[in-house]
């Protein structure tokens, strides 16, 4: 099942996309959707201009029952101060440990959490 037709010429990328969009069951898609959702968002949230000082974390409790996606989106707005880009890379591994290969919600968010501490640590140390 192919969502654009195969002979309208697509970005090698794009095709690579769509041909493991196929692959997915509806749950899986739906999680992959959410993801790009928030990556694409983080686009807005990197422009705008950074305040001099330094910054706590916002204090956002973690609900008992929660996505990966929506650890990382809670994540991402109690460190609003963190460069995305420097967390990019390992939160989307985190993300696709949890995606392709079945690692459980609850650890993955664990890592995550740490991660996130472990920047604004370094953020600390920056200042």
């Amino acid at each position: 099942m192919h969502f654009v037709p195969k002979q309208q010429k697509l970005a090698a990328d794009q095709q690579r996309l769509l041909d493991l969009f196929d692959r997915l069951d509806s749950q899986q898609r739906q999680t992959l959707l959410s993801f790009a959702a928030f990556l694409s968002s983080q686009e807005s949230v990197e422009s705008e201009p950074e305040e001099e000082g330094i910054h706590e974390p916002k204090q956002i409790e973690r609900p008992q029952e929660e996505s990966v996606v929506k650890a990382i989106k809670r994540l991402s707005e109690s460190y609003f101060m963190l460069e995305r880009e420097r967390l990019l890379d390992e939160t989307s591994s985190l993300m696709m440990a949890h995606m392709m290969q079945g690692r459980d919600a609850e650890s993955v968010i664990d890592e995550l959490e740490a991660l996130f501490a472990r920047h604004y640590q370094n953020y600390l140390d920056d200042r």
